[in-house]
Order: structure tokens, then C-alpha cells, then sequence
């Protein structure tokens, strides 16, 4: 089969992302240890859908990324708290969106990532970069993803392509799709907090709740 670099954080997007290829691809997870403070159970996560899932998964170490963040991802900030009614305020949620900032954490991983699938000899990355999220985090845009595998094209000597399959998509579409395709989503995390029981008032846990609650979930 051909093989597949999957930047996996055991979150909901890129879960669903990646079971997109599942079928017909040699799927290869990487989850990233940065220092962020939901680390512990997104690796718990992602050992668990890997596991289910028959993928391969390993853990990258980042400690520098931690070490000259900011973020409250990665120091003792609090993570902004929002409501439903917040997340279609562009102004409130570019704040929150700000506040979990990693420095080019996006462009770091998919570096990575690249690295990993020149050496295996893999065609495509697979990331979880959605269209809802694209909205406050430029590097989740589709003009990122565009001009990134332009920059591949020129810059590496295989033919490796980014795969977004739910760029275009919010998080009620991402579910959508998830249940389509029978992604393991129930065992998914997704909160910036990292407590065992997701905090709910994060906005990754209120978008994501959201979109649950849409199909009755």
C-alpha cells in the first residue's frame, strides 16, 4: 500500500482526516509533545485510535516549540473560556484564537512531517486543517495549505502532496462526514485544558460540542 505521514493529535479533525485515507493507504501517525498541557491525553487518544485503527504512531519531541512559546497552551496563562454565541464573533474569537497562539506550530509540524515522508518513502501528509478554524488560525486556511505544497513542489525532490480533506469544512460538515465514514470520533479529544474530562468551556470543547449537539451526539 502507499504510505501516509498523518499529523495526528487524537483530535477530532484530524481523526476524521485521517480516516479518509484509511482504506487505501499505509497510514503513519505522528503525534507532537510540545509541552502543552492536554499532551498526556492526546497521547492517550491518539495511542487509542491508532490502536483501533491498525496505524503505526510515534511521538516527536518539541521541547524547544514549549520553551519560546507564550501560549497558555504551554505556560500558566488561563485558556480563554467562550460561549456557543462567542464562536461566530470573529472579533471574540480572534482574541481567543490569539491566546493559544503557538508560534508557527503549524509550519513546524508539517516540516516534520515532510521530513518523515521523504525518508519512508511516503506520498502525501495528512492534516486535519479545517475551514471553521481557518476563520482565526491562518495556518488551518486554504490559502496555507495551497501555497505549503507549492513550497514542497520547489523544495523537495519527491512527489509529496498536503491532503486537507476537511479544509472546506466547519465542525457540523467534520462530524458529518466523520459518521459517514465511521471515524472513531468517541474516542477523539480535543480540549486545550488537558483534564481527563474535557472542560467544555474551551473553545475547542464548546466548537466541538456544538457540532455534536447538531446530530444529537
Amino acid at each position: 500500500m502507499r504510505k501516509a505521514i498523518s499529523v495526528f493529535s487524537g483530535g477530532l479533525d484530524c481523526t476524521v482526516a485521517t480516516c479518509v485515507y484509511d482504506k487505501d493507504w499505509d497510514i503513519h501517525a505522528i503525534t507532537f509533545d510540545y509541552g502543552q498541557k492536554a499532551f498526556e491525553q492526546e497521547l492517550k487518544a491518539s495511542k487509542h485510535i491508532c490502536s483501533e485503527m491498525g496505524w503505526s504512531h510515534e511521538v516527536i519531541k518539541l521541547d524547544w516549540l514549549g520553551n519560546i512559546s507564550g501560549s497558555s497552551l504551554n505556560t500558566d496563562e488561563d485558556i480563554i473560556e467562550v460561549s456557543v454565541d462567542d464562536l461566530d464573533d470573529l472579533d471574540k474569537s480572534s482574541v481567543s484564537a490569539g491566546n493559544v497562539w503557538v508560534p508557527g506550530r503549524n509550519t513546524v509540524f508539517t516540516s516534520v512531517a515532510l521530513s518523515y515522508a521523504e525518508s519512508i518513502g511516503a506520498e502525501i501528509i495528512i492534516v486535519g486543517w479545517n475551514g471553521e478554524e481557518g476563520a482565526t488560525f491562518p495556518d488551518n486556511s486554504k490559502e496555507y495549505l495551497v501555497k505549503f505544497n507549492e513550497l514542497i513542489g520547489v523544495g523537495s525532490p519527491e512527489k509529496i502532496r498536503i491532503e486537507a480533506p476537511v479544509i472546506d469544512l466547519n465542525k457540523n460538515e467534520i462530524v458529518e462526514l466523520g459518521i459517514e465514514i465511521g471515524a472513531p470520533m468517541k474516542l477523539s479529544y480535543s480540549c486545550y485544558k488537558g483534564d481527563s474530562v474535557p472542560c467544555g468551556v474551551c473553545e475547542s470543547c464548546v466548537r466541538r460540542n456544538r457540532a455534536f449537539d447538531y446530530f444529537g451526539i
